[in-house]
């Protein structure tokens, strides 16, 4: 088993996780995926879709074992969502 060490800070991470899920990521995945997890890789640039979290980043560990993977949820600001939730009317 190996462990994985972070390459990046926490800001640096960030970044890069947004910038490549906005410029290359996105265009590929809205379309009908919405509410879905994308699992991407840093360094690579690959990516796996799915609608469970797990089973996106399972599929790209299997191919690049020392990913640095950073998680969107499609089409929405966060992948999970703590607290109560108001009801709309």
């Amino acid at each position: 088993m190996t462990i994985r060490q972070p390459r990046y800070s926490k800001e640096e991470f960030a970044r890069l996780g947004d910038e490549i899920y906005e410029y290359k990521v996105r265009p590929q995945v809205e379309e009908g995926n919405e509410g879905k997890i994308v699992a991407i890789d840093l360094e690579t640039g690959d990516f796996e879709v799915d609608k469970s979290e797990i089973a996106a980043c399972d599929r790209l560990e299997s191919t690049h074992p020392d990913a640095q993977i950073w998680i969107v949820r499609i089409g929405s600001g966060y992948v999970r969502h703590f607290g109560g939730r108001t009801k709309r009317s």
